[in-house]
């Protein structure tokens, strides 16, 4: 199922799922934000024997940042702060980074990623040791899962046949219903999806589950790669790569069905939303009967496709059906109506040897990398196969890996530390509020009860998934990762009807990541994240102020942000706010998002400020709180002096050094179209020439490319 995720960090390069938008997420739910981008599924390390991978790698890690933190010689000096901070405090040492020929960018949260998987897999491979010709334990089917599909002779021997059951029941599909049926089992298998369907707690009652509806149907990573004409040479591509996943599977006329398959999803891209407006939670609410749903929608059999997910009309209208995008899913259930079945058929064919390419011979690892990796994002060589399969063993079961991680590699004083730490930060954000000056007195105490009703889980969750119902079976690579997707949905389908549990993660302890729950009105932070550069027990205080201090303070301020600010102290999507400070927010964000639109990522490639703005808040509050709580820390005394940097540069230098990365250029133009976090660059330089006490830090002074005067700085939390 896809979870909204707002977080910390990047979205892979491109859907990798079975259903229709796979790694973006449903437009409406109520997002979590992520801190970074999420690239976990094609971040790619160094290979280490598996017996040293925790070891040498975590060494590499703790010499990286000097002996306090931050590492002094991966800055330019030439450069002044008020010119360019980012390349004051990572200049020389981003100039020297070398992205490695299986990855499109390299940085900390890339270094941290290979740290996870090595151990991760360090994990599997202790676990292989035992193999089970019949596993029934969550350790064996980790075993066999991992074990597997590292065997690439026998996988290679099986070429498209592993195929074959689900490409009939395309070939059988005679009807619309059946068509829609199909679809819909899109959710629990190999099989796609028309729309996109998660099971989520209901926004405006967080107490109970409803299912949401998004739009979908198409294959590349946006609706501009389709409609804008800087994206010609990849939509041609992705016609050639459908015509050469159809030859694959052997389905007949590949090269006219695949130039139909492309001119069908150009119709679905001409009525999708822009991401940038399916990220107002108050527009993607919108409840829904079945009944309503096919009078709103005709064109799609509505009834047959929830019953091939497993639901039936009665359970969708006691559970409430949210429809994310009326306009997109109106104006593609009709094209779906009107399309002939070849067409159809062999979109279904197409997105079903894409999804599975993983899991296939290496005729269809190829293809998929050629096109998903190479061309869209320019990463110029495939994985090692190591690194894809532990990828796809922590996707298929990562909450069985994640207990056994957390066990060998999470000390219990980080937590402890940790949860010292999120609680100044919250001190410190609650003074912020209480001296806000554009805000009312009634909306400030809204917002300070809001705050007052955060909660901070760090490490790992309260309780553990369990895989009893999974069937992991040695050398049934393809049948084992499907399972494992109708093991993920119908986890899921058991949701409905029942309680929200506020105890269940979105992320597991092994992601390098953050993320903020808007309808659980909590921030999460699992235990990955909590190293170095990030956090660090024995770096300077400043430095964890302004590293994990700004990502802690940046979960918070997406409470407050333009969409988490719509939800209440209970997580409900609610209008809290006087009209008059509504409207201050948004001209403040509206300023603010100005500055991003301005920003090129690369010649004539712009920054969305609106795509971005939740984001962009979150940075400008993240660096702001780190700033007043590592203050508060002193207690009134003067802060120490480290290697020539005050207290307060060490925080900057510290929140600098977490944006350590360089992209590739294609990536780069995909993630300025798709992703909700901004440029690395702009992630240090924008806030930072919005806060006062930045200027104050780095003697930045008029005529200096950063310098805004006073009155055009924003302050928002």
């Amino acid at each position: 199922m896809v979870r909204s995720i707002a977080a910390f960090g990047a979205a892979s390069p491109r859907p990798a799922s079975r259903d229709a938008s796979s790694c973006a997420t449903l437009a409406g739910v109520p997002r979590r934000r992520v801190f970074a981008t999420l690239l976990a599924t094609c971040a790619f390390g160094s290979l280490l024997a598996a017996g040293q991978a925790g070891a040498a790698t975590q060494t590499k890690q703790q010499t990286a940042f000097g002996t306090w933190g931050f590492d002094l010689a991966g800055r330019d000096t030439a450069v002044k702060p008020g010119d360019n901070f980012f390349e004051y405090a990572n200049g020389t040492e981003v100039r020297a980074i070398v992205i490695p020929p299986d990855r499109t960018s390299f940085g900390p949260f890339d270094r941290l990623r290979e740290l996870s998987r090595e151990r991760v897999r360090a994990i599997l491979t202790d676990l292989a040791k035992k193999p089970s010709a019949d596993p029934k334990t969550s350790d064996e089917k980790l075993a066999t899962y991992y074990t597997t599909l590292m065997d690439a002779a026998a996988i290679e021997k099986l070429g498209a046949a592993p195929l074959a059951e689900d490409l009939a029941a395309i070939r059988a599909v005679a009807t619309p219903a059946a068509f829609a049926h199909l679809t819909g089992a899109g959710q629990s298998s190999f099989q796609y999806s028309a729309f996109a369907m998660g099971i989520q707690p209901d926004a405006k009652d967080p107490t109970r589950f409803a299912i949401y509806v998004d739009q979908g149907g198409t294959g590349l990573p946006d609706r501009d790669y389709y409609l804008k004409p800087e994206f010609a040479a990849k939509k041609q591509a992705y016609q050639a790569y459908i015509e050469k996943m159809l030859g694959l599977v052997g389905w007949p006329d590949a090269k006219a069905r695949a130039a139909d398959i492309v001119a069908f999803e150009t119709s679905i891209a001409q009525v999708q939303w822009a991401r940038a407006d399916m990220r107002d939670p108050d527009k993607t609410y919108n409840p829904r009967s079945v009944a309503e749903l096919k009078a709103q929608a005709p064109g799609f059999d509505w009834d047959a496709w929830l019953a091939g997910a497993g639901i039936t009309t009665a359970q969708a209208d006691a559970a409430k059906l949210i429809v994310e995008e009326p306009s997109a899913i109106t104006g593609e259930a009709k094209i779906l109506g009107q399309t002939p079945l070849p067409t159809l058929q062999a979109w279904l064919a197409f997105h079903l040897a894409d999804n599975a390419a993983s899991d296939l011979s290496d005729a269809f690892v190829q293809a998929s990398y050629e096109f998903n990796n190479k061309t869209l994002a320019g990463q110029p060589q495939l994985a090692e196969r190591w690194k894809r399969v532990t990828d796809a063993t922590d996707h298929a079961m990562g909450w069985a890996l994640g207990k056994i991680y957390v066990d060998r590699y999470f000390p219990p004083e980080s937590r402890a530390k940790m949860q010292a730490l999120t609680q100044k930060l919250k001190a410190a954000f609650r003074v912020r509020l209480e001296h806000n000056a554009w805000m009312s007195a009634q909306t400030r105490e809204a917002a300070i009860r809001k705050l007052d009703n955060f909660e901070i889980q760090i490490g790992y969750p309260k309780k553990w998934r369990d895989y009893a119902s999974l069937t992991v079976r040695p050398g049934d690579a393809y049948g084992n990762a499907a399972r494992a997707i109708g093991f993920e949905w119908n986890y899921w389908l058991g949701h409905l009807g029942k309680p929200v549990d506020r105890d269940e993660w979105d992320m597991t302890p092994q992601t390098v990541n953050a993320y903020n729950n808007p309808v659980f009105n909590e921030v999460v932070f699992p235990a990955s994240i909590l190293q170095a550069p990030f956090f660090d027990p024995k770096a300077d205080p400043a430095i964890n102020y302004g590293a994990i201090g700004g990502v802690i303070g940046h979960e918070m301020t997406h409470g407050f942000d333009d969409e988490g600010r719509k939800f209440d102290e209970h997580g409900r999507l609610k209008d809290w706010w006087t009209k008059e400070d509504a409207a201050r927010f948004d001209a403040l964000g509206a300023k603010y998002g100005a500055q991003y639109d301005a920003f090129e990522v690369l010649p004539g490639v712009h920054l969305n400020g609106k795509l971005t703005m939740g984001e962009n808040i979150a940075d400008l509050g993240g660096i702001t709180l780190a700033v007043d709580a590592y203050r508060a820390s002193l207690g009134g005394k003067a802060a120490p002096v480290v290697a020539g940097l005050t207290g307060d540069q060490r925080v900057f230098l510290g929140w600098a050094q977490v944006w350590r990365q360089k992209v590739r250029d294609d990536r780069a133009r995909q993630l300025a179209v798709v992703d909700p976090h901004s440029a690395p660059a702009a992630r240090v330089n924008l806030p930072m020439h919005n806060v006062d006490a930045w200027y104050d830090a780095w003697n930045v002074q008029p005529g200096e490319k950063l310098y805004l005067a006073p009155d055009a700085r924003v302050k928002i939390w």
